[in-house]
């Protein structure tokens, strides 16, 4: 059966339904490509720049001219390339012939003294840095939302949960602070990569030795060492003046273990957030935002199903299995080079890029619309205040001279006694009403009002103040560093 429509063929759901289309331009064949044409010119110019004092130069400028000329990869070459790989069964000398056919006085020269991994490392080194700084730029919009969110929130009291029981009140703020912290600390994970991990694999021929290129400079190894130079001096899409000091035909496999683990460690926390919004939206606490003609459930016309945090814990539970995929790869790369890191490698390093990016759009338009239910909110936390309340209780009724031990007890057994009725039958809480009628705690009757021992606030501790102090010293200069930057960045949501 011939296929007629893309309806006939699979289509990465990552690309058709999550990935923005930024991120899948940078994964694209297209730029892919034509990344591999600007480090064949780069290599030429730098061949002419190192040999141009010689007789007879091994790139003339005419050559580098007609390979600028026709730089640029149309679909005319995308189809001519793939005619020739059909016949040659190597992607890269199909480009190779299909980029000579456009210059022909520039065809004797192209790839020349280079090996397949020449190109195709450094450019797969160059797309991941343009991943990497996509994923920066949107990990710093997803802290500046959830810093607003904060700021908005800071002071309002909430229950807070260990072991997702009730514990001591924190404020909705904090916790969107503390989401928010750790979307900066996946900045770091960023940086790291960018500033300490993602090189240049620079030019090294077929086993990393190069002796290709020695041989092309007539055994001058600082001429060999002049031309990597002037290659790297080409790309500034990485910032960082290094390549790897020593290599095999290819990178470092472990450098994209690096890589899938961070980007694993950042999609962790998205589905930390995203877990905790959807037990929060359980509770009636927290919703994400809802489309006015947006259907919760095809049976059940009234839910507000958590859909954008179901599909982020989805899909950023695909990052975190994809680690794997690397570490499996490194370990297994034969001596200088074996290729069955190929046909792996371009499913997960894209796809983790791709899986990535979609989640982060969705936390983004989560977190920037993020519905604060308040009245619920206090609700759920004054039911179980006189419990969280009972320790301020139990000192006061001590300073004005009870027993400690006295005071525990009764206070024991009134607690357990409310605990029943509150969940074997489903009545309100009496705790305080029960110490109130309690002569042993006559002399804090007149605190136990929710202006003393009963205002949540007095139960935050440093909840306001550590959101302050988050907001002045990292959501702030990044506001200010940024600025417009980031208003007009790409995004996506096309469905479940």
């Amino acid at each position: 059966m011939t296929t007629k429509s893309p309806n006939d063929t699979y289509t990465s759901p990552l690309a058709a339904r999550n990935a923005s289309p930024e991120m899948c331009r940078i994964w694209s064949p297209r730029h892919k490509f034509q990344t591999w044409r600007k480090i064949w010119l780069a290599v030429a110019e730098a061949q002419h720049e190192v040999t141009k004092d010689w007789d007879k130069p091994l790139v003339s400028m005419e050559q580098i001219d007609e390979l600028r000329a026709t730089q640029e990869v149309t679909d005319e070459d995308l189809e001519l390339a793939a005619k020739y790989e059909a016949e040659l069964r190597h992607d890269v000398m199909a480009h190779v012939h299909a980029w000579g056919d456009k210059c022909p006085k520039a065809r004797p020269i192209i790839h020349l003294g280079m090996t397949s991994q020449d190109v195709v490392c450094n450019a797969d080194l160059i797309i991941l840095s343009y991943g990497v700084g996509l994923i920066g730029k949107k990990l710093v919009r997803l802290l500046l939302s959830l810093g607003s969110e904060a700021e908005k929130y800071k002071d309002v009291p909430c229950l807070g949960f260990t072991h997702y029981q009730t514990a001591q009140p924190v404020t909705v703020g904090r916790r969107l602070a503390g989401y928010a912290y750790e979307v900066d600390m996946s900045l770091g994970l960023v940086d790291e990569l960018t500033g300490y991990r993602i090189f240049l694999r620079g030019l090294r021929g077929a086993t990393g030795t190069q002796a290709s290129f020695l041989n092309l400079m007539n055994g001058d190894a600082a001429k060999v060492d002049a031309l990597e130079r002037e290659f790297r001096n080409k790309f500034d899409v990485i910032d960082y003046d290094e390549v790897y000091m020593l290599t095999g035909q290819t990178y470092p496999r472990a450098v994209d273990t690096v890589i899938l683990s961070n980007l694993s460690t950042i999609a962790s926390v998205l589905h930390k957030i995203a877990t905790d919004i959807r037990l929060l939206s359980n509770r009636k606490e927290i919703d994400e935002p809802f489309g006015k003609n947006q259907i919760g459930s095809s049976a059940m016309p009234y839910k507000r199903n958590p859909m954008k945090c179901e599909r982020i814990c989805g899909l950023t539970r695909f990052v975190m299995n994809l680690v794997g995929n690397a570490y499996d790869t490194a370990a297994t790369q034969w001596l200088e080079r074996t290729l069955d890191d190929s046909s792996n490698r371009r499913l997960s390093l894209p796809e983790a890029f791709l899986a990535l990016d979609g989640a982060l759009d969705l936390m983004h338009q989560v977190a920037s619309g993020l519905v604060v239910n308040e009245a619920m909110v206090r609700k759920n936390l004054m039911a179980e205040l006189p419990f969280l309340a009972t320790e301020n209780i139990m000192m006061e009724a001590v300073k004005a001279g009870g027993d400690r031990q006295d005071l525990h007890e009764k206070i024991r057994v009134h607690a357990q006694e409310a605990g029943y009725r509150v969940k074997q039958e489903g009545l309100e809480n009496d705790l305080i009403d029960r110490l109130r009628a309690d002569p042993a705690f006559e002399s804090v009757h007149h605190l136990l009002t929710e202006d003393q021992l009963l205002d949540p606030m007095k139960y935050v501790g440093r909840s306001v103040e550590q959101t302050e102090r988050f907001l002045k010293e990292v959501v702030e200069p990044l506001r200010e560093r940024y600025g417009d930057e980031l208003d007009n960045l790409g995004s996506s949501d096309r469905g479940v």
